[in-house]
């Protein structure tokens, strides 16, 4: 097929000159493998058109239905665990109950659905996908859409295992432990420092929040105060991997009193995209960054991602994405070409398909061949057709110098399709080509990107390396979005991307950056060229090519990398994933000082106020040039913004039979604090209360508080009195509402009083039913139920994880092997939630005589592998108490999540202990 391949010998097809002297055999053998692979893709049933063209081979070769000698060298990349699963994304025309129960039904663990994109991903037994396929409703199965952050390593770096892994995050626990505090130089370069004395601004009033891989260390850079102890983790979106932490970590480092927030972008891209709107609709995010880019994401027009940013910045929301370290032109550092197709007029004699030209002048060459070190990377297609609606089929081939296919891509695409092709080059072979074939349909605008690899000239000078600007795609890519290229803030990158580069450069720490600011050489370059909008819609109808769709200048600005943090993995922490949050940050300094501001005045002032970088004017490896925060806020003004907040309220009672709770029938004094927690000085301050039922009356609803420093308390009394028929335990919600003068105000809390004392007698619900297996990697989880009765109001809450025999697995509360996996869940009888444990203890093994109790000092968050198997009494990830705002009487459910692949286990035994309240 198409393949290309054509090409047949490397050498044979790069110049007419070439190939007078190229060698037949090498050439007849490219043939051969290419007939072959034609040959298999003619033959494809319905049912296997829906695969990825590398599951159908995989599965026949699997049955023998491939001939070995024909393709002696061809691995199709398909990874299949032991146990005979490969992770697919499974498309359908809806995603509900019936589907996911006929997947789990098929031996498929569900990993994610989303039924807004019509998307599954799941670990699927490789021999059921034949079945799966076969259904009506499913229209398409492909790989799993692997993602690339923006975190710039050694790529001689070898791949972790799960353990190998494990045993680092042990050791980052310890050494964050043991670094303390630290603050990234981007915070001095940038002038960030500077400018937050001299305009007061700090991040107040504004909640920034990043997406990444996870925060696995949260806890510890928390214990560290690199991170304050309150960040906004969506429910069992922690991801895993630390690059989530280290971005936090710059982020706080320059608007220390801005809310924070996080959720992963690694489940899958459909879920990468809703976790973009929770955390502007949800969440309430006013800046939202990120440092991931989807293999799948379309650079042509506005995929998932691309559109939930579309959504947020509508709403008013600012959205950051690093532009990645795809390299750029200038540097000469690209792994992508972009263009027109061209037939190269090798038709590849009389198999199907024309192979494209990458030679822009008088030559042809067929073949693009690759740097010594782009082994082992993604490498993607894309031509300019609609998502979900291409009938023009192209194909991408990887060849070996030998002229052996060693890798390919050559789905169907037959008018429902994606427009894309994707394959992973060798991890050892030298002198790698690729090679693309129009397999059938029109001339489009294509583009071939080998994700942090590159193309040179190979090294018998036969073939020269062909590259073009614009890397840059996806979501980084939508219209509103900031696309932030790197700069290094102190010292430069320890390694040379490849063998022979100039050296890397460095930055001005501890001076601020100039003009004379050089970038980062892997930085991706721009533009970006789109032929369609979100909805598929034609930009410029008939006109596919060059001279067609629209041109988005992209990047917009640089920002600093190469910048300290306290997780090991990240000090220094090179690469635009670094960059991105500095800029996120630095329009928080602006926004936090100017609130209301729009999408358009942040973007105006961050350009225009950018210090223009070599070349002279926009460039498109490092756009407008490299931000400055205090020259950003002398162009814009700041005002040092007041925030009050309601504190906890405490209450002495007045009346009544003189000990010190609050009882039905009694009245108290309510001691309620006001807290400045912003950066101006509150004037004006004014707390209204409500209460949640009429049984329960403060008075006055209204107190003037007068004016409040940035940073002081006060506190007014009122008084409450309850209704003697009030409910014995049932908590006092307070309401409380804080005016000021001041664009933040007012804000809102909702507070609680105890009424009643708690008592004595704690009555245990034990859960006694089979063991319940938690299913591997599903997001389904596990549920065991308890019932509760004859208690009312609750006056104590603890829960346990109980077992007879912490030694053996079979008698533990919860035998799993490794717990880390797990995100462990308590549900009220009401629908209220609280998280017991989210993906703690790494591979400890187990948890047996485990006590979650409010009152415990040190939090489950922190325990390592080594406490395994888990016992003892540990402060839970949420409160326990906010379970017993209503009755606890009726079912409580206990759930368990596995979102890792590899290990099981069952829920075994555990318990609810509960006390009610003594008689008034």
């Amino acid at each position: 097929m198409t393949v290309l391949a054509i090409g047949a010998t490397v050498t044979a097809l790069a110049t007419p000159a070439a190939n007078a002297q190229a060698p037949a055999d090498p050439e007849n053998r490219a043939y051969a493998q290419i007939n072959a692979l034609q040959q298999l893709k003619k033959s494809l049933t319905p049912t296997e058109r829906k695969l990825d063209s590398r599951l159908a081979i995989t599965l026949r070769q699997r049955a023998s239905k491939v001939s070995a000698s024909a393709l002696p060298k061809l691995s199709t990349g398909v990874e299949v665990s032991k146990s005979g699963t490969t992770k697919v994304e499974i498309h359908a025309g809806a995603v509900g109950d019936d589907l996911l129960a006929r997947l789990r039904k098929a031996g498929a663990g569900i990993r994610f659905a989303s039924p807004r994109s019509g998307t599954v991903v799941a670990e699927a037994p490789l021999g059921a996908l034949t079945e799966i396929a076969g259904w009506t409703d499913v229209t398409a199965i492909g790989l799993e859409h692997g993602a690339i952050t923006g975190h710039e390593t050694d790529p001689a770096a070898r791949t972790e295992t799960k353990q190998q892994k494990a045993d680092k995050q042990e050791a980052k626990a310890a050494a964050i432990a043991a670094a303390g505090e630290v603050v990234s130089e981007g915070d001095r370069t940038h002038a960030a420092d500077t400018a937050r004395t001299k305009y007061k601004v700090t991040g107040t009033g504004v909640k920034v929040c990043a997406l990444s891989d996870g925060v696995d260390s949260l806890a510890a850079s928390q214990a560290s105060g690199d991170l304050p102890p309150d960040v906004d983790v969506l429910p069992d979106q922690e991801g895993s991997g630390d690059e989530g932490t280290a971005m936090l970590e710059i982020i706080h480092d320059l608007v220390p009193n801005a809310q924070l927030g996080f959720a992963t972008a690694f489940t899958s891209e459909a879920s990468f995209a809703e976790n973009i709107r929770a955390l502007r609709f949800t969440a309430h995010c006013d800046i939202i960054v990120d440092d991931v880019v989807y293999y799948h994401e379309s650079p042509f027009q506005d995929g998932l991602p691309a559109q939930a940013v579309n959504a947020v910045t509508a709403d008013g929301a600012f959205y950051f994405s690093s532009a990645g370290n795809e390299g750029n032109t200038l540097d000469g550092t690209s792994g992508t070409w972009e263009g027109d197709f061209v037939d190269s007029g090798r038709g590849i004699g009389k198999f199907a398909g024309q192979a494209h030209d990458f030679d822009p002048g008088a030559g042809v060459q067929v073949l693009n061949p690759l740097s010594p070190n782009s082994n082992g990377v993604v490498t993607t297609l894309w031509w300019a057709d609609p998502l979900g609606g291409s009938a023009n089929d192209y194909d991408l081939y990887l060849l070996d110098a030998a002229g052996n296919v060693t890798d390919f891509s050559q789905d169907v695409q037959d008018g429902n399709d994606d427009p894309w092709e994707a394959l992973r080059t060798d991890p050892l072979a030298v002198n790698q080509r690729l090679a693309v074939v129009k397999y059938s349909g029109a001339v489009r605008y294509l583009q071939l990107t080998a994700f942090r690899g590159r193309f040179t000239d190979s090294p018998d000078g036969q073939l020269k390396g062909f590259s073009t600007t614009g890397v840059l795609r996806g979501h980084a890519a939508a219209e509103q979005a900031f696309a932030v290229a790197a700069a290094p803030a102190h010292d430069p990158l320890p390694f040379d991307l490849e063998t022979g580069d100039p050296a890397n450069p460095a930055g001005p720490y501890p001076n601020v950056f100039t003009k004379q600011t050089k970038p980062e050489r892997f930085t991706s370059d721009g533009p970006r060229r789109i032929f369609y909008k979100a909805d598929g819609t034609p930009i410029t109808p008939g006109d596919f090519t060059s001279t067609g769709g629209v041109v988005r200048t992209k990047p917009e600005i640089t920002a600093a990398d190469g910048v300290v943090t306290s997780v090991p993995d990240f000090s220094p922490f090179f690469g635009t994933s670094a960059a991105a949050p500095h800029a996120a940050a630095i329009a928080a300094l602006a926004l936090s000082g100017n609130p209301g501001m729009t999408n358009t005045e942040i973007r105006t002032a961050l350009t225009g106020t950018a210090l223009d970088l070599a070349p002279t004017g926009y460039d498109v490896r490092t756009g407008n040039g490299v931000i400055r925060a205090d020259l950003l806020l002398r162009n814009t003004g700041a005002t040092p913004q007041p925030l009050v907040k309601a504190g906890a309220p405490k209450v002495t009672p007045t009346t009544g039979d003189g000990d010190a709770y609050l009882e039905p029938g009694e009245q108290g004094t309510l001691s309620l604090p006001a807290t400045n927690v912003g950066d101006g000085t509150a004037t004006g301050v004014n707390l209204t209360v409500d209460t949640d039922d009429p049984r329960a009356t403060v008075t006055p609803r209204a107190v003037s508080y007068g004016t409040i420093a940035a940073g002081a308390t006060k506190s007014k009394n009122y008084k409450i009195k309850l209704a003697a028929d009030y409910p014995l335990g049932r908590p006092v919600t307070l309401k409380v509402k804080a005016t000021f003068a001041g664009y933040l105000s007012p804000t809102s809390s909702t507070l609680a009083v105890g009424v009643g004392q708690p008592s004595s007698t704690v009555h245990d619900f034990a859960y006694t039913g089979a063991p319940v297996p938690i299913p591997d990697n599903d997001p389904a989880g596990a549920t065991a139920t308890v019932d509760v009765s004859g208690v009312g109001y609750a006056g104590s809450l603890t829960f346990s994880i109980d077992g007879t025999d912490c030694a053996t697995a079979a008698t533990t509360g919860i035998n799993h092997t490794w717990a880390g996996d797990l995100v462990g869940t308590l549900t009220a009888p009401d629908g209220r939630t609280a998280t017991l444990f989210s993906r703690s203890g790494s591979n400890g093994d187990n948890f047996c005589q485990v006590v979650f109790d409010d009152a415990a000092t040190t939090p489950f968050a922190s325990v390592k592998s080594s406490d395994a198997p888990f016992t003892g009494t540990w402060r839970p990830d949420q409160p326990l108490a906010s379970l017993r705002l209503a009755p606890v009487d009726g079912t409580w459910k206990f759930t368990v999540t596995d979102f890792a692949n590899g290990d099981v286990g069952s829920i075994r035994a555990f318990a609810l202990h509960i006390a009610g309240f003594e008689p008034a």
